[in-house]
This record gives C-alpha cells, sequence and structure tokens, in this order.
C-alpha cells in the first residue's frame, strides 16, 4: 500500500491533465469550426426550398465551393457542378448534398406550380358597408333629469358594432331610428346585440326624449359605410380576384378594423397631390362616386388589404398581361419599379429601390423597406402618400408585393408586403408545405 499509493496519484494527476487538454481542444474546436469556410457553407445549406415552376435560373445554392442543379423529375436527387435551376414539374422532391461522393445532407425540395396574375396600378374608389352599424362616439342628450347619454349609461363603447335590435339584424343606420322611436314612446327597453372584437354581448337600453328636439334619443354616434381611395395591386384573370391597398382599412374614429358586410370597388380619377414632407404623409386627391358603375365586390377586409371578385378585365398599359410572382424568399435587395398613378387614370412605372426584405416563411404585414428613387415621382409626390397604398413591386419580371406605409419622418421611404401574402388572402393557392423530412 505504500508504494502503490504514490503511483495512484501520478495516475489521477495524468488524467486530470488530460481531461482539461481534452476540455480545452473541444472549447477551440466549438469557437473556431463555424469560422471555417466549409463548415459555414454546410451550416448554410437549408432543410427545404420551395420554388416557382417559373424559377428558371433564380436558385443557386453553394456547397462546398460549387453550385447545384435541381432536377424534380425523380424521386431521389443528386447535387451536380452546375449554376442552374431547371424545375421539371410541380411537386415534392429530395436533394441530395454530397462531397468528393460522401453524403452530407438531405434537402427538401418543393417544386410549385406556375402562378401569374396582372399588376394593377390603378387608383380605385372603395366603399364598404359595415357588419351592423358602428358605434364612432357617445353624445348628451338634454333630457328632464338634465344631460345623459344613454348608451354610455348601457356601457356601449367606441368601436362597438349594433347587430340587432329586439332580435331583428341591423344593417343600416336608418334601420335603428324606428326601433328607437317605438321603444321611446311606449316606454320600453331596447334589447341590443353587440359584437365588441371577437366577443357577443347581450344589452339593454332606454331611449330618452330630447327637450329641444321632440325626438328619442340613445346617445350614440353611428356610422354604417366608409369610403375612400386606394391602389390595386392585382388580378387575377382565371378566377377574377384581385387584391388592394396591401394593408386593413380601420375606421377613422375607433381606429379599429371594419368588419364589412359588403362593399365595392370603382375607378377613381386622380385630380391633384398634395406633396409630402418629414413629419406629414401627403395624399393623392381623387373623385370617385359611389353611384359610378361598380368594377367589383369587397368581400373581405385583412391586415393583407381588401380582396373580391372584379366584374370586368382593368387596363394599365403596359402591363395587361399576366406575370410570375416572386416568394419572399427570391426578393433581392436593389433597383425595382411600382405602378401607380399620379394624374387622372394613367398608370405609370417609377423606380424605387428595395431597401432590405425579410425571407419571411409566415404572413407578416412588414416585409420590404422600398426607397423611392425616380426623380419625376419625389419632385411630383415627395415620396410615398396616401393613395399609393396597393402600388405593386415589379422587380425583373416579377411580381413581388405592394407598397403599404409611409415612414412619416421620411416620405420617401416606406413598408411593403410580399405578394404571396395577398394572394393567400384572396383563395389564391400559392403552395403546400413538405411532408418530407430533411436529415
Amino acid at each position: 500500500m505504500v508504494w502503490g499509493w504514490p503511483r495512484r496519484v501520478n495516475w489521477v494527476k495524468k488524467y486530470n491533465k488530460i481531461r482539461i487538454f481534452t476540455g480545452i481542444l473541444l472549447l477551440t474546436a466549438v469557437l473556431v469550426l463555424p469560422f471555417l469556410k466549409p463548415v459555414q457553407q454546410y451550416l448554410s445549406i437549408p432543410n427545404q426550398v420551395v420554388a416557382l415552376n417559373n424559377s428558371a435560373s433564380s436558385l443557386d445554392m453553394p456547397v462546398l465551393g460549387t453550385n447545384v442543379t435541381i432536377d424534380s423529375s425523380g424521386e431521389s436527387i443528386q447535387a451536380m457542378d452546375s449554376s442552374v435551376f431547371y424545375p421539371k414539374k410541380q411537386g415534392n422532391s429530395q436533394l441530395m448534398y454530397e462531397a468528393a461522393g460522401l453524403p452530407l445532407k438531405k434537402v427538401d425540395v418543393s417544386v410549385l406550380e406556375d402562378i401569374r396574375i396582372i399588376p394593377g396600378g390603378q387608383s380605385i374608389g372603395v366603399q364598404l358597408h359595415t357588419l351592423g352599424v358602428l358605434v364612432v362616439g357617445h353624445h348628451q342628450v338634454k333630457s328632464d333629469n338634465g344631460m345623459v347619454s344613454p348608451g354610455e349609461k348601457a356601457d356601449i363603447q367606441v368601436g362597438d358594432v349594433i347587430l340587432k335590435i329586439n332580435d331583428e339584424e341591423i344593417k343600416k343606420m336608418e334601420e335603428v331610428k324606428p326601433f328607437v322611436e317605438k321603444a321611446g314612446k311606449e316606454n320600453e327597453a331596447l334589447s341590443l346585440t353587440i359584437k365588441r372584437d371577437s366577443e357577443t354581448i347581450e344589452t339593454t337600453l332606454n331611449p330618452v326624449k330630447n327637450k329641444k328636439e321632440d325626438e328619442y334619443r340613445i346617445g350614440l354616434y353611428i356610422r354604417d359605410s366608409a369610403a375612400g381611395i386606394g391602389t390595386m395591386t392585382f388580378y387575377d384573370p382565371e378566377t377574377k380576384n384581385y387584391g388592394a391597398l396591401g394593408h386593413v382599412i380601420s375606421d377613422m374614429d375607433t381606429q379599429k378594423p371594419i368588419e364589412i358586410h359588403n362593399g365595392s370597388v370603382v375607378r377613381s380619377n386622380v385630380t391633384s397631390i398634395e406633396k409630402g414632407n418629414n413629419g406629414t404623409p401627403g395624399e393623392k386627391q381623387a373623385k370617385f362616386s359611389v353611384k359610378d358603375k361598380k368594377i367589383g365586390s369587397i368581400t373581405k377586409n385583412s391586415p393583407f388589404g381588401i380582396f373580391g371578385k372584379l366584374n370586368k378585365k382593368i387596363k394599365n398599359g403596359k402591363y395587361d398581361k399576366p406575370m410570375p410572382i416572386a416568394l419572399p424568399h427570391e426578393v433581392k435587395e436593389g433597383p425595382a419599379k411600382i405602378l401607380t398613378v399620379l394624374d387622372g387614370e394613367e398608370v405609370e412605372a417609377f423606380d424605387v429601390k428595395i431597401v432590405s426584405s425579410v425571407p419571411q416563411k409566415f404572413p407578416a404585414k412588414k416585409g420590404m423597406v422600398v426607397k423611392i428613387t425616380d426623380e419625376e415621382l419625389l419632385n411630383k409626390t415627395g415620396g410615398i402618400v396616401q393613395g399609393m397604398s396597393g402600388s405593386p413591386i415589379i422587380q425583373g419580371d416579377k411580381i413581388i408585393g405592394a407598397v403599404t406605409h409611409v415612414f412619416v419622418n421620411d416620405p420617401t421611404s416606406g413598408y411593403g408586403v410580399h405578394i404571396e401574402w395577398m394572394l393567400q388572402e384572396a383563395g389564391i393557392k400559392v403552395k403546400e408545405q413538405s411532408k418530407q423530412e430533411a436529415s
């Protein structure tokens, strides 16, 4: 035991040194390996690749210093030294990355149907009819007991939508008055069905006679419609579905999205431009009449714009033929064009720059930052102005999205939405997720 103890101590010391040395090597590897070019290239290989049939020459994927050609004609695909992507058909396939004949990584490849739409750019007049009547404010009624607001007393809030009165559906403002007069004369309470955000509420309200006007009042300001101008983004010649604006229409008083019962779009004539400055966005001045012949219906008001069907083909001059679209990951920083109207009904193309683009995999409103570079457009508008929302953005020969918002402190720039999300809202199916797994 006396002679064995020192030997055991020496062995433990050597073991600890080996552990420390091994730990240092592992730590060094963890810190250094991510910066090695081959490792970076491997990590940059995606797990899934999605491309459209119109994407010839649009997909270059480096693999350890090479590019690959994807041939989707078979179930199993090998990476080859090339620089052009030739999709053969729609569907899901797999790509195997190799180096020196050894498999590295398997990637799911989805080749999607070629989608072509006609870009817009036309100025349009928009009229929405709300679902029920929208409460936009309270007012006081001069009664025998002083100033009161029956609506406020009934806890009806700004932004609420009155759907029913006494179990009868309400669609227009003029339908409210007969109920109020009858309940007031008979000294009865009104039973109201109200929608507040996603909740449906039942409440009662007692009309009060206004001494000054000798009429019964409910102490609420209500509205059943909204109107404005915007820009058409695209039109699908096959389904006749369209998308416009690129953002939701909100009520000017409540700032809440308008839930629509129905709506329509008509042609709009731009008469002048109020130029924008830092801190003050500009605006298109346009005229249209709700009595004009409707060119389409509005069936949806969503965060990505208004959508519906056109009842007739609309023209914009140079871009009347269907064009392919670009998915979010295909949008590049650099030059592009927007289509919009500055005078009358003439659609013109203007130069812009895509400052940044997010390769979004899920719907989101702010997908791009767009900067106006066209001198003519800057001289006339100062940049992006109200009424320009929905102006389609074209890069190369593809529609990539639409202008949606302006930066208040820099009217030359603003946000854009990717076209894929607008197409989804319009009911135009863009893609299905692959069920295959990457490894």
